[in-house]
């Protein structure tokens, strides 16, 4: 049998409705550009060394005294309600809104899907599931079979029902996309069952379905046009400027409950310094992933609330091994070697990091402790000098946020100590995943979660040959992913991507060298705020509510 939990309806109590006067717009956000930036979308940075630290919160000092007051949410207005709009400076630029494509799984991407449609699911910890636009559902005994009966009365934005047709058309259309979500769903099929009901069948036993549906989100079947489209969610499109702003305003006829928010931005705002200034003269309200060396200036501020997630990413550098000298698993190991990852995370990172065992967190089924890495220097040249290391050649390090440079200077730094040439290279969001998935890149850097805290959604999607995500390819790892990923026994499962985990470990597909836990940043007015545990804020039940 197959035991993935009770089925838990999500709950389906309206909200009270609000009616405030609405505010003036928002000035438009001041970024500081603190470095240059070509029209190729590629910002290209010198390593430096651990101090950066220092020079970031000098330019948050100045750039204060540059940018004017403006407030979002100063209590309320004279003699009536408090303004319900609130600004968020989103993580990372949202690019594009359709949650099936090729940028389905960045995180703009999923925190705009979650505004904006509903999934089938969503999870509410590990193995455990609520039910979204699914009211309730039943796999059969080998998990070959999923059958998912949808909540009555649900409405798109555009008035019409949401039925089994819009569930099967949004899924084939994942699937014929082939985009970063497709790999989780190989060999399976969605069917309509009668206007309520949808049944997704797998060649083989798929015990992990549930996790990788909680980012699945549903359209209307005929939907073409991503700038402004219909959904099921709590939010409707008003305007969206790619990488920049997406203003959204509540639906009306959402089956939650009309949200309290009349005025949603999630705004763009590129460089940290920036971004702190913005929340702290009130131009914002709430933002997360905000760097270590800016808390201690964000707790002594009495208008914000500082809070932290649990912690379900990884900060994850793989290697392209299909790169010039990186197909030697000797030599990737070397590198990971050469870096003091204990020393980066423990001056950097004191708040938000420690340092990793693994390729997922602790709290993922699949989580198995590896041997640590040791720094060594010596060891490491010694071992590329074995391999017959290129030392001529240059190693493109890319990332996109800027919250990453300080990590990518310092492993740049401590590279070059033995000789090996980095160069650090920041590219738009949209350029990233480009070259990303064109495998153009040696090294490169992001902040990995496990949807539904299960690492099919992880391993098993990220690290198989077909997904050529970071040109390695290890038969005897596919097999282990795919025999875990379709067996029903947790505990066999475990032992498996156990297996798995030390493969990709001492392969040296990546370096994983930090746990990371996000802070989550408002200006205390922002009531009904949940942090979550994905990095996709759910802004369905925020009110502003004056002094907090």
């Amino acid at each position: 049998m197959v035991d993935l939990g009770a089925t838990r309806p999500g709950a389906d109590r309206p909200r009270g409705e609000h009616g405030p006067a609405r505010r003036p717009p928002h000035p438009a956000s001041r970024q500081q550009s603190l470095t240059p930036q070509s029209m190729s979308g590629v910002i290209r940075m010198r390593p430096i060394r651990l101090r950066r630290a220092v020079v970031l919160a000098t330019a948050t000092l100045s750039i204060a005294g540059l940018v004017g007051c403006s407030t979002t949410t100063g209590g309320s207005t004279a003699g009536g309600d408090v303004p319900q709009e609130l600004v968020v400076a989103a993580w990372t630029p949202i690019e594009n809104l359709d949650p099936h494509g090729a940028s389905a799984m960045d995180n703009g991407t999923q925190v705009a899907a979650k505004a904006i449609y509903s999934a089938l699911v969503r999870t509410v910890g590990k193995g455990q599931f609520e039910g979204v636009l699914a009211e309730s559902w039943q796999p059969n005994e080998d998990a070959t079979e999923w059958t998912f009966r949808l909540r009555g009365n649900v409405t798109f934005s555009d008035g019409k029902p949401v039925t089994s047709a819009d569930v099967v058309a949004s899924f084939n259309r994942v699937l014929e996309l082939k985009g970063a979500m497709a790999s989780n769903y190989a060999g399976h099929e969605a069917k309509e069952s009668g206007a309520d009901t949808v049944v997704i069948t797998s060649k083989d036993p798929d015990p992990a379905l549930l996790g990788k549906l909680s980012t699945f989100y549903v359209t209307p079947a005929a939907q073409e046009k991503w700038d402004k489209p219909v959904g099921s969610g709590p939010f409707v499109v008003e305007r969206f400027t790619p990488g920049q702003s997406l203003v959204l305003a509540p639906n009306p006829g959402y089956w939650g409950g009309k949200p309290a928010l009349r005025r949603l931005e999630l705004r763009s705002i590129g460089e940290t310094a920036a971004r702190m200034t913005a929340l702290k003269t009130g131009e914002v309200d709430l933002t997360w992933a905000v760097p270590d060396d800016q808390l201690p200036g964000l707790q002594a501020n009495s208008d914000l609330v500082v809070e932290k997630d649990q912690g379900n990413g990884v900060i994850t550098m793989w290697m392209n091994s299909s790169a010039k000298g990186l197909g030697d698993p000797a030599v990737r190991r070397a590198l990971w070697q050469a870096v003091d990852f204990p020393t980066i995370v423990t001056s950097l990172f004191p708040e938000t990091g420690s340092v990793a065992d693994s390729v997922v967190t602790p709290n993922v089924l699949g989580y198995a402790p590896q041997t640590p890495v040791k720094y060594d220097q010596a060891a490491a040249k010694a071992a590329l000098d074995k391999a017959g290391w290129d030392y001529d050649q240059t190693i493109r390090f890319q990332f996109s946020q800027p919250q990453f440079q300080q990590f990518t200077d310092a492993v740049a730094s401590d590279l070059a100590k033995i000789g090996v040439k980095v160069e650090p290279i920041q590219k738009e969001s949209a350029v990233f995943l480009q070259d990303l998935l064109a495998l153009n890149w040696e090294l490169n850097i992001q902040q990995l979660g496990t949807a539904g805290f299960d690492a099919a959604t992880n391993l098993g999607r990220l690290y198989t040959c077909a997904a050529k995500r970071m040109g390695y390819c290890n038969e005897d790892l596919d097999k282990l992913l795919a025999e875990a990923g379709s067996t029903s026994d947790t505990a066999k499962r475990q032992e498996l991507y156990a297996q798995a985990n030390k493969i990709i470990w001492d392969d040296a597909v990546g370096m994983y060298p930090m746990y990371v836990r996000t802070l989550y940043v408002r200006n205390k007015s922002v009531q009904g705020f949940t942090v979550p545990q994905d990095l996709t804020p759910d802004f369905s039940k925020v009110r502003i509510g004056g002094d907090g």
